[in-house]
């Protein structure tokens, strides 16, 4: 069994994310990293991602291709503020689910990597 089926599948990678995305609206520094107005496409994606990543379904890399997941963000700049605003909204997020233990270390592992990886640019350049 998968780490996605796990948890719980589908429902509770809507919740995560969609509790995600809650935080960003309301957070300036991370909101100005979505150019589109509406939030849902960002949501989606982010979902499908993270529901392929854990052992879900492969819809993501069967509409967007491979993640390459640090190329996808090249074109913005995420600095280490923006990355600890994005981790502070994802682990509220996370903290939202009902999920054990073991499960939400895996979890808050991946995306702590994660998000670190995909620093590409220092503060003070982007201030």
């Amino acid at each position: 069994m998968s780490y996605y089926d796990e948890v719980g599948g589908a429902p509770v990678f809507h919740q995560l994310v969609h509790e995600f995305y809650r935080g960003v609206a309301d957070d300036p520094e991370l909101r100005a990293l979505y150019p589109e107005e509406d939030l849902a496409p960002a949501e989606r994606r982010l979902r499908l991602f993270l529901e392929q990543y854990f052992g879900g379904p492969g819809t993501y890399s069967q509409e967007r291709g491979h993640p390459r997941l640090r190329m996808r963000h090249t074109p913005y700049a995420v600095t280490p503020l923006q990355r600890d605003r994005w981790l502070r909204h994802m682990l509220a997020a996370v903290a939202t689910l009902d999920l054990s233990q073991e499960h939400e270390t895996a979890m808050v592992d991946y995306l702590v990597r994660a998000a670190y990886m995909l620093v590409n640019a220092d503060d003070e350049a982007h201030a």
